[in-house]
C-alpha cells in the first residue's frame, strides 16, 4: 500500500510539476499579464480535494456506525491546524514569486532556476529534520545540482524578444527567491507531520493540503482586490489571443494541473521526506524543458541534453541507495530473528 502511494503521487507531481509552467506560461503569451490571477489559479483548485475526502469520511461512518460511534468529517487538531495556516500564508507569497518569474522568463530558464532547490532543501531537512544524508544521496543532490548549473549556460539566448534586461534580470532574481522559500515550506511541512501530536494518515494529507491551498488562496485573492483584477480580467478574456472561451479553460485546467503538483509534493513527503520530494521535482525538470521545446520552441542546446544525463543519474542513484538500504536493512531484521532461537536453546542447554 505505501509502495502504492508512492508511485500514485509521483504520477500527480509529475502531471503537475511538467503541466503547470507550461500552461501558466500559455497564459502569459496569449495576452495574459495579470501576475496575481494566476497566483491565484495555482491553488484555486482546492475544493477538488472534498471527493476524496468525501469518500474517506462516508467509509469510517460506515466503520465507526458497525461500532456505535461518533465520524467527524475532518480529522485535524488545532496544532496541526496551525501550521497548516501558517504554511499556506507563505505558500501564498511563494506562489506570486513563481508566478511573477514565470511572466519574465521562458518556462525552461526557470525550471533550471527552481531546480536549484534541490541543494536548498538538502540544507533546511538537514537542520529541520534531520534528515540523514548516505553517500548515494549525497552523490545524487550533486549530480542533479550540476545538472542545474549546466543549463545555466547560454541562457541570455533565451530571453523574450519584447522584455527588457531590466525585466529579465528581476524575473530571473525573484524565481530564485521563489526556489529557496519553496525549500524551506517543504522540509517545514515535514516537522509539521512529525510535532502534529496525531496518527498522520493520507486522509489528513489531504486535509492539511485543501488549508493550505484554501489560505494560499486567500493571499492571492486580496493581492488580486488591491491589484485591481477584478476589473481587468473580463477586458483581458475579451482580447485572450485564443479566444474568450479558451482563456476560462486555460484558467480551470491550470487550476487543476497545478493543484496536481501541490498534492503530489505533500503526499511525497508523508510517504517519504521532503528531501525525495525535492528530488522528484529536480528529476522532473528535463523533461519540462523538453516539453517547453516542444510546445514554445525554445532553444534546446547541448548543455540542457547533458543536464537530462545528469538529472537521469542523478535519480537512478537516488533510489538505488534507498533499494539498497531497505535491502540491508531487511538482511539485519532477519538475522536478528535467525538469532532468536539459538540464543533460546542454548539457554535450555
Amino acid at each position: 500500500m505505501a509502495r502504492a502511494l508512492v508511485i500514485i503521487n509521483c504520477i500527480i507531481l509529475a502531471i503537475g510539476n511538467c503541466g503547470g509552467p507550461l500552461i501558466m506560461r500559455l497564459y502569459f503569451n496569449n495576452g495574459g499579464h495579470r501576475i496575481w490571477f494566476s497566483t491565484f489559479l495555482e491553488t484555486a483548485g482546492f475544493p477538488i480535494i472534498l471527493i476524496p475526502l468525501l469518500f474517506s469520511y462516508l467509509n469510517r461512518r460506515r466503520s465507526n456506525n458497525d461500532e456505535g460511534e461518533n465520524t467527524r468529517f475532518f480529522l485535524i487538531k488545532p496544532r496541526l491546524l496551525m501550521a497548516a495556516i501558517l504554511i499556506g500564508i507563505l505558500s501564498g507569497f511563494d506562489n506570486y514569486l513563481y508566478a511573477y518569474g514565470i511572466a519574465y522568463l521562458p518556462v525552461s530558464t526557470a525550471a533550471l532556476i527552481i531546480a536549484s532547490q534541490l541543494a536548498f532543501i538538502a540544507i533546511f531537512s538537514y537542520f529541520m529534520v534531520s534528515h540523514k544524508f548516505t553517500p548515494f544521496t549525497i552523490n545524487a543532490v550533486v549530480l542533479l545540482t550540476v545538472g542545474a548549473a549546466v543549463l545555466g549556460m547560454h541562457t541570455e539566448n533565451d530571453k523574450p524578444l519584447h522584455e527588457t534586461h531590466k525585466q529579465y534580470m528581476i524575473g530571473f532574481l525573484v524565481t530564485v527567491a521563489a526556489a529557496v522559500m519553496y525549500a524551506f515550506l517543504l522540509p517545514l511541512v515535514e516537522l509539521a507531520y512529525q510535532k502534529a501530536k496525531q496518527p498522520m494518515s493520507y486522509t489528513l494529507v489531504l486535509e492539511v493540503q485543501m488549508i493550505l491551498c484554501f489560505l494560499a488562496s486567500l493571499v492571492s485573492l486580496t493581492g488580486m482586490l488591491i491589484a485591481g483584477d477584478f476589473k481587468a480580467l473580463p477586458k483581458e478574456a475579451r482580447e485572450f489571443k485564443l479566444g474568450e472561451a479558451m482563456f476560462y479553460v486555460v484558467a480551470v485546467f491550470s487550476a487543476i494541473i497545478w493543484q496536481g503538483f501541490f498534492l503530489g509534493a505533500i503526499g511525497l513527503i508523508f510517504c517519504a521526506s521532503s528531501l525525495v520530494s525535492g528530488i522528484m521535482i529536480s528529476v522532473l525538470l528535463p523533461i519540462t524543458e523538453v516539453l517547453a521545446v516542444i510546445f514554445y520552441h525554445e532553444k534546446f542546446q547541448p548543455e540542457k541534453g547533458l543536464s537530462l544525463a545528469l538529472s537521469l543519474w542523478g535519480f537512478v542513484s537516488y533510489f538505488y541507495g534507498e533499494i539498497k538500504a531497505d535491502k540491508d536493512k531487511r538482511i539485519q531484521e532477519e538475522a536478528q530473528l535467525n538469532s532468536l532461537p539459538r540464543r533460546t536453546r542454548s539457554t535450555e542447554c
